[in-house]
């Protein structure tokens, strides 16, 4: 047991215990929250359907539930609250099924097994929204495990992240972000399509540098690693190394902590040439070669370019490169059209899978 040695550390150790009581409290009644507002919805969705295949809505009964709520409770129960109780128990229920039947919509009851909520309403608000079950439950997860807070959450779905990582990887792997969430376990894994870079505050339409471009980056790091992904530490900008009395700068030294490896990244404006892609491949060399420890990964290097070029960086390198062409937006992605391309690239796989 550590004594207390005087009054002022007396005065810190309770003010910390006061503080982390409050925040679990908090948290307890937030998560209280989450499940009241699921069991109203469910209350509301039985007593809509009364059994029938079709909920009849329209009748008023939620502004009079609303009226009664409220002077029975206090404010707080207003019909868009119900409303938003309805909607969080139709995108929860677990052991519940919908079935279709004569065009007609059928609420099986068997609510026995009820959704484990770890995040806050606010968070639901945003996460209920999302129509694609799926991509739901892949921003839950990550959501939860990363300590998304709600304005990062809405920015991830407001940058299509979901869409984003299904479009870089194959069928199996999109399967597993609804169950997994966002696992690295190889290189490619860090890649998304495209990478978003909206925060840095330079217009896709204006003239800019491949120097701006860095310093924007630079400027604004903390959302830049997030954008990139899990386990992101930088290091370096404009890193030198001289090999053969020439010098050589890395624009930008990443490192992920969970695939143990640098990460290069060199920014590139206009078209990309085989030049760039050699360039890269050298860094990479050198930085295998000179720079890693015996215990970790091979070294990533990433061109971060307006526009992606797989075909040239296929053809200049060998199948088992770890050098990746990644495309970056200055604007956030038209969700519409990635979901499209998504559905596209899903259709595609199932055909070629069934020839």
């Amino acid at each position: 047991m550590q004594l207390i040695k005087n009054e002022n550390a007396l005065f810190c150790q309770i003010a910390e215990l006061i503080n982390q009581s409050r925040k679990q409290v908090a948290k307890a009644v937030n998560t209280a929250m989450v499940y009241t507002y699921y069991g109203v919805g469910k209350y509301i969705v039985e007593y809509e359907q009364k059994g029938e295949n079709r909920a009849e809505y329209g009748k008023g009964v939620l502004k009079r539930l609303s009226q009664r709520l409220n002077a029975e409770f206090g404010n707080g129960w207003s019909v868009e609250t119900l409303k938003k109780s309805r909607k969080l128990f139709l995108s929860y229920m677990n052991g519940t099924t919908l079935q279709t039947e004569s065009n007609e919509t059928n609420l099986v009851h068997s609510v026995d097994q009820i959704h484990k909520f770890t995040l806050s309403w606010n968070h639901y608000q945003i996460l209920m929204r999302i129509e694609n079950p799926q991509a739901r439950r892949f921003y839950e997860i990550e959501a939860s495990k990363q300590h998304w807070s709600v304005r990062y959450l809405q920015r991830q779905v407001g940058s299509s992240l979901y869409e984003r990582l299904a479009l870089s990887r194959d069928k199996d792997e999109v399967m597993r972000l609804a169950v997994e969430g966002q696992t690295l376990a190889k290189p490619s894994d860090v890649i998304k399509d495209p990478l978003v870079l909206e925060f840095v505050g330079l217009k896709p339409d204006s003239s800019y540098s491949e120097t701006d471009l860095e310093n924007a980056i630079i400027n604004r790091l903390q959302d830049f690693l997030m954008e990139c992904g899990k386990g992101f530490l930088f290091e370096a900008r404009q890193k030198r190394f001289t090999f053969d009395e020439d010098y050589f700068f890395v624009d930008l030294v990443l490192y992920n902590r969970f695939l143990q490896c640098y990460v290069l990244v060199d920014l590139k404006l206009g078209k990309l040439t085989h030049q760039d892609i050699g360039q890269m491949q050298m860094y990479v060399n050198y930085f295998d070669r000179y720079v890693r420890l015996e215990f970790e990964k091979p070294t990533i290097g990433i061109l971060l370019c307006e526009q992606k070029n797989d075909s040239v960086v296929e053809l200049t390198l060998p199948k088992d490169s770890n050098i990746y062409a990644q495309q970056y937006a200055l604007c956030l992605p038209d969700k519409a059209l990635l979901q499209q391309k998504l559905m596209q690239w899903a259709e595609e796989f199932e055909h070629l899978r069934g020839v």
